[in-house]
This record gives structure tokens, C-alpha cells and sequence, in this order.
């Protein structure tokens, strides 16, 4: 059940204000005998209350008299205060994080190998977005079927985010996709695509008819291979992802030639009628 310890008071300072709203004007002595708080730490809990702005005080007779905030002032003043120091801890965090960045991305990568893999379109999916957020300079996606891409139909959104990011970054993006693959998806995610990467002058897209498989090839050292559900090809089943800078220069051999022959392309309605045409 919810209380004032939740929004930063203890548990003198809860009870004292509780017991001020039932009294009314208040001394010292009386709110202890009512609230049970220890007459040797009612004064520091009175302290506490009026520096938090949840009491007012009378101190032109003696003793002083003590008056408890209306309750909605007093709970907007808590939960200001919260938000004030959450707001203050979440820059702490960001610059902890920024000083961290700086330590550990500074350092010279290790040249191993690592594999590892994603079992499931919503795996196989978050592996994706992570390994599309950890580029740094180059991503290159190629894909040849509608279930490349992890489901763009369905996933679209997330894909373009992880990019458009990417792209904010410095990162380049080449996407080499086949012409079947532009037919097949709706309009809305091509036009997801155009709307928001397009501008971006580290961002090309291409189509060619002759692209096998597909996969992201990152940074030149790593490469996300999606293998497709043998029962439903347009859904992935996994996804295997692989640092091996050897192996990445192998798929990147294979891969330039296609690009260099590959078509601009645009998400245009002519486009999207021409290759649905054959043409």
C-alpha cells in the first residue's frame, strides 16, 4: 500500500504529519504525545518537515506552534522534490556512462573469433537491432525475400529506428535488396524506408536480381547471417552471428560485385509498378 515513505519521508516525519492534519495547530510537545515520536527527535523531524515545505510554523507566542501543508500542496511538493532528484541521478548515470564510453571504447578491439546465434523471430529480431546498434562505421544489409529482414512487415519500424540511428551516428549504410523482395512488401514499410533513411547522404539503397541469402555485414569484421523457418519462408527461424574478419572479407568479395552492377532504387509508385510488371 502506497505511503509518505514512498515519496521520501521517514517514518517520524510520515507519522508527525499525519498527526498535524488530525490536530490542527500544534506544539512540540503535543504532536509527540500524539504521534508518538521520541520528544528527543521531534524537534530535527519538525526541521526536516519545514525545510521540505510540509509545515508552517507561528513563532510570535511561545511555545511555537506547528501547522501541517494541505495535503495536495504537500504532495506536489514530494513528488517534485522526487523528480528533481531522479532528474539529478539520471545525469549523474549519463555521465558515468559518457566517462565509461569513453574508457572502453578507447581501447584497441581483440582480433578473435566469436559466434554465436538466435532462435525465433523475436530473438532473431532482438539480435538484430543490437548488432545494427553496435556498427560504427559500415552496415551493409542484404536481403532476398520477404522474410529478410526479420519480418520488415512487421518489424519495419524497429529495423528503420536501429538504422536511422546508425545513420545519425556516421555510420554508412548500403542496402542491396532484390526486386521480388520490393514487390512483396507493402507499400507503407517502403515508404517507411524512404522517408526516413533517404535523406541521409551515408544511406543508398539498390536493387539487383542476383542476391543469395541474406545477411548484415558490420564493420567489415562481423557478419548476422538470417537462416529462414523451413515451414514458413517468410518468417526467420534464426539468426547466426559471427565475428571472423577473415570470413567477413569473404562475404564482402562476393558481395561488391553485385553492388557495383546493382540499380538505384527508388520507393516511388513507378518503381513499385515497374518491378511488380517485371520490367
Amino acid at each position: 500500500m502506497p505511503s509518505l515513505r514512498d515519496l521520501g519521508l521517514s517514518e517520524y516525519e510520515s507519522r508527525s504529519y499525519r498527526a498535524m492534519l488530525r490536530t490542527g495547530p500544534t506544539t512540540a510537545k503535543e504532536l509527540s504525545q500524539l504521534s508518538e515520536v521520541p520528544m528527543g527527535r521531534i524537534y530535527d523531524v519538525l526541521s526536516d518537515l519545514e525545510d521540505s515545505r510540509l509545515v508552517r510554523t507561528q513563532t510570535a507566542g511561545r511555545p511555537k506552534k506547528y501547522v501541517a501543508v494541505e495535503p495536495d500542496i504537500a504532495l506536489d511538493r514530494l513528488l517534485d522534490t522526487k523528480k528533481q532528484e531522479l532528474e539529478t541521478r539520471a545525469e549523474q548515470y549519463e555521465n558515468v556512462v559518457e566517462t565509461l564510453r569513453t574508457e572502453i571504447t578507447d581501447r584497441e578491439p581483440i582480433n578473435g573469433e566469436f559466434w554465436t546465434a538466435a532462435v525465433g523471430p523475436k530473438e532473431t529480431l532482438e539480435l538484430l537491432i543490437e548488432r545494427i546498434a553496435a556498427a560504427q562505421s559500415e552496415l551493409i544489409v542484404v536481403a532476398d525475400s520477404a522474410a529478410a529482414g526479420i519480418d520488415l512487415t512487421h518489424a519495419s519500424n524497429r529495423v528503420v529506428e536501429a538504422m536511422e540511428a546508425a545513420l545519425e551516428r556516421g555510420v554508412d549504410i548500403e542496402l542491396l535488396v532484390t526486386p521480388s523482395l520490393v514487390a512483396e512488401l507493402p507499400e507503407t514499410v517502403g515508404r517507411e524506408y524512404d522517408e526516413r533513411l533517404t535523406e541521409y547522404d551515408n544511406y543508398t539503397v539498390r536493387t539487383h536480381a542476383s542476391v543469395d541469402g541474406t545477411f548484415n555485414l558490420i564493420d567489415g569484421e562481423e557478419v548476422c547471417l538470417e537462416i529462414p523457418n523451413p515451414l514458413d519462408p517468410h518468417e526467420a527461424f534464426a539468426m547466426v552471428n559471427l565475428t571472423d574478419r577473415q570470413f567477413a572479407a569473404d562475404i564482402r568479395e562476393v558481395y561488391l560485385p553485385r553492388w557495383e552492377r546493382a540499380e538505384p532504387l527508388e520507393w516511388d509508385e513507378n518503381t513499385l509498378v515497374g518491378i511488380e510488371n517485371g520490367s
